[in-house]
């Protein structure tokens, strides 16, 4: 075990056992009502204060600020992210990319999906192909390139993005 190892091991083992205390049935953390109620907050705007929230909520700052710390140290919320327009950088194009990787391709691809600037997300999938990406380009030609590049590695199969009707959005605990 290296140093930087031993240093992260006592934080680490603290986080799983803070988790397990936690956490339900389903190894999830245990969330009630007001932790929904400031996770829906949060998503409607993320950078809303301690004391805005707990006016939301109806409970006092400190008691918000502890609530998102034990949110955070359990993994609930993972990070705070900013949502840019990807045709307001000049990448009007985007696909969903679906691909199936050759013999011996399949660290290839990840490697080659995480170098891609134009590839914002890459998921491992179950069924007859392996991968899918959101990929956008500044135009069609553009996106051929892309693609070009993936077909490398397997085949792909596109399929360009017309309208978003839904939004990106959290999914939400019944």
């Amino acid at each position: 075990m290296t140093m930087h190892e031993w240093r992260k091991a006592p934080v680490l083992a603290s986080r799983r056992e803070a988790r397990s205390r936690n956490s339900s049935r389903f190894g999830a953390p245990a969330l009630d009502d007001v932790d929904r109620r400031l996770l829906a907050s949060l998503t409607e705007d993320a950078r809303a204060s301690a004391a805005e929230l707990a006016r939301r909520v109806g409970m006092s700052a400190p008691a918000v600020r502890e609530r998102i710390a034990r949110l955070e140290e359990t993994g609930v919320i993972r990070g705070y992210r900013l949502d840019v327009d990807p045709a307001a950088l000049g990448l009007p194009v985007a696909a969903w990319v679906r691909i199936r990787p050759g013999p011996g391709q399949l660290t290839k691809v990840t490697d080659l999906a995480a170098r891609l600037s134009e590839v914002s997300e890459c998921h491992r999938i179950s069924g007859e192909d392996c991968f899918l990406l959101k990929v956008h380009a500044p135009s069609i030609e553009a996106m051929e390139d892309v693609l070009d590049r993936l077909l490398l590695h397997g085949q792909t199969i596109s399929s360009f993005v017309v309208s978003t009707p839904v939004p990106p959005r959290l999914p939400s605990p019944s």
